[in-house]
């Protein structure tokens, strides 16, 4: 168990000059990203023929309206693939520090993954998987 000491020290040494790698790294990624697409832009070639302004999407030529109403079904699948697989990246943690938390680690994973299940059964049960359509 760490120490209300331990945690106090620890706050106390963290100074902004601790911080300067990471800015420091956070500057010079922005600084590559931003000369890579001025340079593109600058140096590459620059032809707007009508072939190039057509709408292209999987090398099918486009048919009809875009603007037709999408079945419900699509969204609330992409929202419960977000959902399930946010909830996958709070195994990591876990998984990096068993050991360390022990009993009182598994028993809360136990009921992460209990309420991950009820939640998963309950939209099973509201029928959100099945395609009638």
């Amino acid at each position: 168990m760490v120490s209300l000491h331990f945690l106090l020290l620890d706050a106390v040494s963290s100074t902004p000059v601790h911080y300067l790698p990471i800015i420091l790294q956070l500057f010079i990624a922005v600084a590559f990203v931003a000369g890579g697409i001025a340079t593109s832009q600058l140096l590459g070639p620059k032809r707007k023929t009508k072939d190039k302004l057509e709408n292209f999407e999987s090398g099918i030529r486009q048919v009809g309206n875009a603007r037709q109403p999408v079945a419900v079904k699509y969204f609330l699948t992409a929202i419960l693939y977000v959902l399930f697989d946010v909830e996958i990246v709070f195994f990591y943690p876990y998984a990096v520090n068993f050991r360390q938390l022990g009993w009182q680690g598994f028993i809360a994973v136990l009921m992460f993954v209990g309420f991950f299940l009820c939640g998963f059964f309950y939209i099973l049960k509201r029928g959100a998987l099945k395609w009638e359509d």
